[in-house]
C-alpha cells in the first residue's frame, strides 16, 4: 500500500526531546533514542515550524518512523472520506441508549444488530436526520463480536463505525476522526470515551463521581498510535471507525471472545503492519454501571480477557516489564537502602553511556534515559503489584516478617491512586476515591486470575525482566510474525 504522508502536517509528541543539534531524539512510547542525519534534523525543523511533509521516499520514511515510534503526532488537514462513506453498526442485547440514533448525525446507513434480545429491539425506519435504520435480529445470542461481524457483512460503504448501544456521540463527532484516514496506513481511529451522567437521580452518587474522574474506558487526553505495551495500549470498541477492507482481511472480530475481542482486533491490525490511532479531541459518552455489584462485575469481566489475549499475543500482557537494574533499584528502595539504589542508578547510566558511542556528550543522555526508565519501571511495578498480582502482594504484606518491606508494599499499592487524586483533584474526597480505585483494581485483578486459569496460561501473571536494547518477549514474538 502506498503511504500518503506527503502533505500531512505533524507536531512533536509532548515526550520528545532533541539533543545533539537535533540529530538525537528522545521520547516516544516505550521510551527510545532515535538518531537521524543532519539532513533529517533540518527536515524535522521545517516540519515542526508548520510545513507539510514533502514528497519523496526519504522524507516519508523518516516521518513514518517517528510516527510509529510516538515521537511525532499527525495533524491531518483534509479528510479523504465524508460521513456519507460511513455505515454505523450498533450491536445490542436489550435497549438502545435514548438519543443514540439521532445523535449519530448524517451517515450513509445505520444497522442495528439485535443479538437475540429477550424482547425484540424496536427502531424507527429513519432518524430525525433522514438516515435509514435497518434492524437485523440474530437467531441466537453470539456476543458482541458475532453481532458486529453480522453487521460488518451488511456494510456496503468503505468505512464502518461501531457504536455500543449504551453510548452517545457528541455533535460533530465523526468528521475529525475521518481526517485521520488521510494516512492510508490507518485502519482504525478511536475517540475518547467519557462517562455519561445517569438518568435521573443516581443510585450511588459516589460511584458516579468516581466514574466521572476514572472511567474504565477513558484513555486520557494524549493522542497516539495504539500498540500493546505503549502509552495507549488498546482502544475499546465502544466507538471505533474502521476501514472495512482492513477488518474483512482479518476476518473481523474473534467470535470466540466475548470480552477483549476489541483489544485482540486492534493488536492483530497493528501486528499486520496497519496503524490504529487514538484521537481524544473527539469524545463519545458511555453509560456506566450504576450499582456497585454490576460495576465490580464489569471490571472483573474485563480482567478475564487477559488469558485469551495472552495466548493470542504472547508477552503483550506481562504484569511487570522492567530491567533487572530497575528491579534492583526499587528493591533497594523498598528495603531501606536509598543510597545503594542511587548507586545502581548511577551505574546503569554509566554503562548506558558506553553504548551511546558517537554522541559528543553521552552521559547526560544516558542519565536521562536511565532515570526516566527507572521511574517508568516503578510505575509499572506498582500497577502490577496491585492489579494482576494483588493476591501475592496481599500475602506478602500479611506474612513477610520485615516491617520495612510491608510498608514499602503498602506504599506501592497506595501510591498510584493517591497520585491520581492529587493530579486530577476530582469532585470526590481522597479516601473514597482511593477505596474505589483499589476495589476497581482488585476486581480487575481477580478477573485476570480467573481468565488465565480458564485459558490454561500463566502469561498474564509472569513478570518479564528486560535488558535494553534487547527486545522484549512481545517484540521478539512480533518479529517472528514477519
Amino acid at each position: 500500500m502506498t503511504s500518503e504522508l506527503a502533505g500531512l502536517f505533524v507536531v512533536a509528541d509532548p515526550s520528545m526531546q532533541r539533543r545533539e543539534r537535533g540529530t538525537v531524539l528522545l521520547g516516544g512510547s516505550p521510551l527510545r533514542m532515535v538518531r537521524i542525519s543532519e539532513k533529517g534534523a533540518d527536515l524535522l525543523d521545517e516540519l515542526l515550524s508548520g510545513k507539510p511533509v514533502p514528497s519523496g521516499k526519504g522524507a516519508t520514511s523518516l516521518v513514518r518512523r517517528l510516527l510509529d515510534g510516538g515521537l511525532l503526532q499527525p495533524v491531518p488537514n483534509h479528510a479523504p472520506f465524508t460521513t456519507n462513506d460511513v455505515t454505523v453498526v450498533i450491536p445490542v442485547r436489550g435497549e438502545l441508549e435514548p438519543g443514540l440514533l439521532d445523535g449519530i448525525g448524517v451517515v450513509a446507513h445505520i444497522i442495528v444488530i439485535d443479538d437475540d434480545s429477550p424482547n425484540p429491539v424496536a427502531v424507527p425506519k429513519h432518524t430525525s436526520h433522514g438516515v435509514s435504520v435497518l434492524c437485523l435480529r440474530r437467531p441466537t445470542n453470539g456476543g458482541p463480536a458475532a453481532a458486529r461481524n453480522t453487521g460488518l457483512q451488511a456494510v456496503d460503504t468503505e468505512l464502518v463505525a461501531f457504536l455500543d448501544a449504551d453510548c452517545l456521540p457528541r455533535p460533530g463527532w465523526l468528521e475529525p476522526l475521518l481526517e485521520q484516514f488521510a494516512d492510508s496506513e490507518v485502519a482504525i481511529v478511536a475517540p475518547r470515551i467519557t462517562s455519561i451522567e445517569p438518568l435521573g437521580v443516581p443510585d450511588h452518587p459516589l460511584l458516579t463521581r468516581y466514574e466521572r474522574a476514572h472511567a474504565s474506558l477513558d484513555l486520557g487526553t494524549q493522542r497516539g498510535r495504539v500498540r500493546a505495551r505503549t502509552r495507549v495500549s488498546y482502544v475499546p470498541s465502544a466507538a471505533l471507525v474502521c476501514r472495512v477492507d482492513a477488518l474483512t482481511a482479518l476476518g473481523g472480530f474473534d467470535e470466540e471472545m466475548h470480552v477483549g475481542e476489541d483489544v485482540d482486533l486492534v493488536w492483530k491490525l497493528d501486528e499486520a503492519g496497519r496503524t490504529v490511532r487514538y484521537e481524544p479531541s473527539v469524545t463519545v459518552g458511555h453509560r456506566h454501571r450504576t450499582t456497585p455489584w454490576a460495576w465490580l462485575r464489569r471490571r472483573f469481566d474485563y480482567g478475564t480477557s487477559a488469558g485469551p489475549l495472552a495466548k493470542r499475543h504472547p508477552g503483550a500482557l506481562a504484569p511487570i516489564e522492567a530491567s533487572g537494574w530497575s528491579l534492583a533499584t526499587w528493591g533497594l528502595v523498598a528495603t531501606g537502602h536509598p543510597f545503594a539504589a542511587g548507586a545502581v542508578v548511577g551505574a546503569t547510566a554509566g554503562m548506558l553511556s558506553g553504548k551511546l558511542d558517537g554522541l559528543s556528550r553521552p552521559m547526560p543522555v544516558a542519565a536521562q534515559l536511565a532515570g526516566r526508565g527507572h521511574l517508568s519501571a516503578g510505575r509499572t511495578i506498582a500497577q502490577g503489584l496491585m492489579r494482576p498480582l494483588w493476591p501475592i502482594t496481599a500475602l506478602a504484606i500479611a506474612f513477610v516478617p520485615w516491617r520495612r518491606l510491608k510498608l514499602a508494599l503498602l506504599a506501592a499499592v497506595l501510591a498510584p491512586p493517591v497520585i491520581d487524586w492529587i493530579r486530577q483533584r476530582p469532585n470526590i474526597a481522597p479516601l473514597p476515591y482511593v477505596g474505589l480505585r483499589l476495589a476497581d483494581d482488585l476486581a480487575y485483578g481477580a478477573g485476570v486470575w480467573v481468565g488465565s486459569v480458564r485459558a490454561g496460561t500463566l502469561e498474564p501473571l509472569l513478570p518479564e525482566i528486560t535488558s535494553w536494547p534487547k527486545p522484549s518477549r512481545y517484540s521478539r514474538w512480533r518479529s517472528a510474525l514477519s
